[in-house]
């Protein structure tokens, strides 16, 4: 599974995913509960487009994904995020990032 380096972050590609509704709402939801299924509860989207969502937020660097047996689990990659970009987590998941 594809997954950039630390130094291989870029800020347009992170802004990007999330700057839709469900990605965000799945990293909002990480960082309160921690690592994630592939199909976390509350979440309504036909599996298919929940696989795109996770896909996204993998290849941009937001998530690390994990694999035991069959499932996969998904980790907020928080550490490198705040490295290369500090606050932006902040501003995202404070008071809904509105």
């Amino acid at each position: 599974m594809q997954q950039p380096d630390h130094a291989d972050l870029d800020l347009a590609v992170v802004l990007h995913a999330l700057g839709d509704p469900v990605r965000l709402a799945l990293v909002r939801q990480m960082a309160e509960e921690g690592e994630s299924a592939c199909s976390p509860d509350g979440v309504h989207v036909p599996r298919s487009t929940l696989s795109n969502h996770w896909r996204i937020l993998r290849e941009a660097g937001i998530t690390q994904t994990r694999r035991i047996g069959k499932a996969r689990l998904m980790t907020l990659r928080r550490t490198d995020l705040d490295a290369c970009f500090p606050g932006l987590l902040a501003v995202v998941l404070a008071d809904g990032g509105r």
